[in-house]
């Protein structure tokens, strides 16, 4: 079995026994996918709260899988050794905590998944400070005082959140590997023209929806989940935007 929800931010609550009853008939070689923002992996450095958690999932019966969204630790998520796991690249969390890395092609369940995360922040109306730079606790005083959302480099906020060019032509030749045609595609944000459609003024176009955007015209899948608009809908036949909703696919 495979089922797939969107973002978390930390709250797994939605993974309990009450709430998610199909577990019970579940094995560590069933997956429940996270399409970004899992929020795991957030503090400076692992805390009591963030380990109790994860041990919470790795004992569950199920294997946990998540793509990265904007809100992750980055300096932290690519410290992690890379391994091999099911055809791709991972960052291996706990034995079945499993970050599902950039621009890979998994084979889960008989099925071909290519997965890419990431996204660009769009809450921090206040700006980004350095720490490190001249008047950072001055600007950031100001902007406490002044209501405005802001995020701190290395603290709310990492540059990783968007992609580098090689894990973009890394997605492109792992692609080309398999002729352009997988089952599912996951990622945290949506292509240009599907972002359009959810109307979402304050959501334009970057390096990594354009990306998207051109996969999206280039490739043949079956369906297409991404997370990051905390809604659930389906946008066509075969684009489909999850939040908190819980979908077997396979």
């Amino acid at each position: 079995m495979i089922y797939i929800t969107g973002d978390t931010h930390s709250d797994f609550s939605r993974f309990n026994r009450s709430n998610f009853s199909e577990q019970k008939h579940m094995t560590k070689e069933d997956f429940v996918i996270i399409c970004g923002d899992f929020g795991g992996i957030w503090d400076e450095k692992e805390s009591n709260t963030e380990t109790y958690w994860l041990d919470w999932l790795d004992h569950k019966n199920f294997t946990t899988l998540f793509l990265c969204g904007n809100h992750e630790n980055f300096d932290r998520l690519y410290a992690y050794p890379i391994e091999m796991w099911h055809g791709g690249k991972v960052h291996k969390i706990r034995d079945s905590v499993i970050h599902l890395m950039r621009g890979q092609v998994y084979e889960l369940c008989g099925k071909i998944f290519f997965t890419f995360g990431g996204a660009k922040s769009h809450d921090m109306e206040g700006r980004i400070l350095d720490p490190a730079a001249p008047g950072y606790h001055l600007k950031k005083k100001e902007l406490d005082r002044s209501g405005l959302f802001y995020r701190v480099a290395h603290k709310s906020w990492w540059e990783q959140e968007l992609p580098s060019e090689d894990e973009m032509r890394e997605g492109r030749e792992n692609l080309a590997a398999y002729h352009n045609h997988v089952d599912y595609i996951l990622t945290h944000c949506a292509p240009t023209s599907v972002q359009e459609q959810l109307g979402r003024a304050d959501y334009g176009a970057d390096i990594l929806t354009e990306y998207l955007e051109q996969i999206h015209k280039e490739c043949r899948y079956r369906r297409w989940f991404c997370g990051h608009y905390h809604k659930d809908g389906v946008i066509n036949r075969r684009d489909r935007v999850i939040y908190e909703a819980l979908l077997r696919i396979v």
